[in-house]
């Protein structure tokens, strides 16, 4: 069902709209934002409701409070640097809604913006409660959403409150995820080759049982290969396995082999005597990993191999780094991955936030497709779910 865009909305000129954005981004101890990609991810959405005489009430969720408010959650760092982007003052509300509030909203001039505060300082926010969603809605007019990092969370500020607002529509972000999804896994150009990393296969399992019926290639590395090459019959010593799904990972294998999906493991690792930084480590072929060792990393001749799946790829789809990345002795496989990905002349979507982070550090985020916004969102899209958030839109969209 097609989705109602911003710019497809009638005229917003002086109109009260509430759009939900994802600020929900990473601080150090005295609350300076170091790394603020969703904040920026959103500036076009917002300037365009701005440009358009509209009155931009934002709407976002900030760390875990767990519905209590707690000022280390504030949105008001996020806010001062929505404004430095802008070049406009966005002002913070005290609250998510309340008199303070309502005159704060009453005074607004079209073209202006507030922040309301962390909608889940309230437990209404996660129980997707209906009340709660009607506070938050407030008279606004027309809801955006712009928020799919968080649109597979039946929200109160992503799907209740949709039932409160006449017109709803989506926002560019929102836009670009959906786009690249189609490209990728409705109407690819082949090969499409899909890698999947992270620490265990238990989070991926329906990802990689609907992959195997749209994909030409896999590519497992990190963690969770390791669940694969035991159920093959190697020994893999201290190595993260989920035994549990050895039966489990075989099957998933024999698929792949019955409808003709390539299925690439890795053949060497970098395995260490400790889950440690510092501890010792060596090359060595996956078939000879020493008892009481764990692999950390995927290792060169890995590293080359996958490279290789993508020289004929003309979709790609990373999720899940190589290895324990954050220590640089096991961050050479991930960061070889992506300059892989970052070289290979093919549509290349990135999604997850440690495949982001990986993207980045490895400095070829500017190489790729595009890096989505959402973790647990671009998994349950490649699950093959719909999402609360989207289902919303499109609801409201055939009215």
């Amino acid at each position: 069902m097609p989705i109602r865009y911003i710019d497809e909305s009638k005229d917003l000129k002086g109109k009260k709209v509430c759009i939900r954005v994802d600020f929900n981004i990473p601080q150090d101890d005295k609350g300076n934002i170091t790394e603020d990609t969703r904040i920026v991810g959103a500036v076009p959405t917002i300037k365009y409701a701005l440009d358009q005489g509209a009155k931009v009430i934002l709407a976002s969720h900030l760390g875990r409070p767990k519905g209590e408010k707690k000022s280390k959650y504030t949105m008001a760092p996020a806010t001062r640097r929505l404004s430095e982007l802008l070049g406009k003052k966005v002002k913070q509300a005290p609250d998510c809604f309340g008199p303070e509030v309502d005159a704060m909203i009453a005074s607004m001039k079209p073209g202006e913006a507030i922040m309301l505060e962390n909608v889940r300082f309230y437990p209404g926010e996660e129980k997707n409660d209906a009340e709660f969603a009607r506070k938050l809605a407030n008279g606004c007019e027309v809801y955006v959403n712009d928020a799919f990092a968080v649109s597979h969370r039946a929200h109160a500020s992503v799907e209740a409150i949709t039932k409160h607002i006449p017109v709803i529509a989506a926002g560019f972000l929102m836009r670009n995820e959906m786009t690249f999804f189609d490209k990728a896994m409705r109407n690819p150009v082949r090969p499409l080759v899909a890698i999947l990393g992270g620490a265990k296969v238990s989070g991926k399992l329906e990802v990689l049982e609907t992959l195997l019926n749209r994909v030409d290639k896999v590519v497992i590395g990190g963690g969770m290969a390791f669940t694969f090459l035991k159920a093959m019959g190697y020994s893999v010593g201290k190595s993260l396995v989920e035994d549990e799904l050895i039966l489990t990972a075989k099957k998933i294998m024999d698929k792949a082999k019955k409808r003709g999906v390539m299925f690439y493991l890795p053949v060497d690792c970098i395995v260490a005597n400790a889950f440690e930084a510092t501890a010792t480590n060596f090359i060595t072929t996956v078939q000879e990993i020493p008892e009481g060792w764990m692999a950390l990393d995927i290792g060169p001749a890995s590293a080359t191999l996958f490279a290789e799946t993508l020289r004929d790829a003309k979709t790609v789809i990373w999720n899940g780094p190589m290895g324990v990345f954050e220590m640089d002795a096991f961050a050479r496989g991930t960061f070889a991955v992506a300059e892989a990905v970052g070289s290979a002349f093919a549509t290349t979507i990135i999604g997850g936030g440690d495949t982001d982070s990986a993207v980045r550090k490895a400095g070829v985020d500017t190489k790729v497709s595009y890096i989505s916004t959402g973790g647990g969102a671009f998994l349950e899209l490649l699950e093959g779910k719909i999402l609360p958030g989207v289902k919303a839109l499109e609801i409201k969209t055939r009215k």
